[in-house]
């Protein structure tokens, strides 16, 4: 029996750790010929010999998504390897949080060259070959922080709601051309970003808890259910989702918290 993306081509930024690991990884065992398209070549390539070892296939490919050549060598890089794009998973991201005021033009840089212009240049170069095939699902990978704004979360979530424009006006676009576009808002996910900024606050565990109890669920997120949701948008099970943000938070934005 196949899966269900048998023999789709699927690109995956940012997906040598969390929810891009988890999201190559589920794929592969649906039967995706997956790109792992990452900046971090030992944790991109780790990926892909896994999949590669447990019967997937994999192709690591070097991608700074801030740089759009790079993103465009990527692109045309997989379509000379497997012949098309079906899927794109636009999940590479970084986490900037700081005070308006004291934040420095640089990360104001870093946070949209990663969160906005990467996403961008991810549909950019992947567009044209759905459109010549008729065919193809993008998944952007937003958050919580682009519907809600969070205190002292800022320039984030500026970011974010960004993206979810981008993704809305493009899904307009290409929706009566074969093309779906949606987003996933995760809520917070215990990956490495989040352990990094938890293991950087005076007491980890202490603000690892109070993360867990902003959610109704008491919990975190773990990367394998926002891949879950990922594999059914980018499925045929899906076509009739267009330009939707799906907010997979545990219950958190239903709750307004100031801290």
């Amino acid at each position: 029996m196949h899966g269900r993306l048998h023999d789709k081509i699927a690109i995956i930024t940012g997906a040598g750790s969390g929810i891009g690991e988890a999201t190559a990884k589920k794929f592969a065992r649906e039967g995706a010929k997956v790109v792992i398209a990452e900046i971090n070549s030992e944790s991109g390539i780790k990926v892909a010999d896994e999949i590669n070892n447990n019967s997937g296939k994999a192709h690591f490919i070097e991608t700074d998504v801030t740089s759009s050549s790079s993103v465009k060598s990527m692109v045309e890089k997989t379509v000379s390897i497997f012949g098309s794009i079906e899927i794109l998973i636009n999940n590479a991201g970084i986490v900037v949080f700081d005070d308006p005021l004291t934040l420095s033009d640089e990360d104001w840089k870093k946070c949209f060259s990663v969160d906005l212009n990467g996403v961008w240049y991810g549909c950019k170069y992947t567009l044209p070959y759905m459109l010549d095939k008729k065919k193809g699902s993008i998944v952007n990978i937003a958050s919580v922080h682009s519907t809600q704004i969070i205190p002292k979360t800022f320039p984030y979530p500026v970011a974010k709601h960004a993206v979810l424009g981008l993704t809305r006006a493009l899904a307009v676009d290409y929706a009566n051309k074969g093309i779906k576009i949606n987003a996933i808002s995760p809520g917070y996910i215990f990956t490495s970003i989040n352990e990094w900024i938890f293991n950087n606050k005076p007491d980890p565990v202490a603000a690892k808890k109070e993360a867990e109890m902003y959610h109704p669920i008491n919990r975190l997120g773990t990367s394998e259910e926002i891949a879950n949701a990922a594999l059914f948008m980018s499925s045929d099970e899906c076509n009739f989702m267009i330009g939707a943000n799906v907010v997979i938070d545990g219950g958190l934005t239903l709750k307004i918290h100031d801290n």
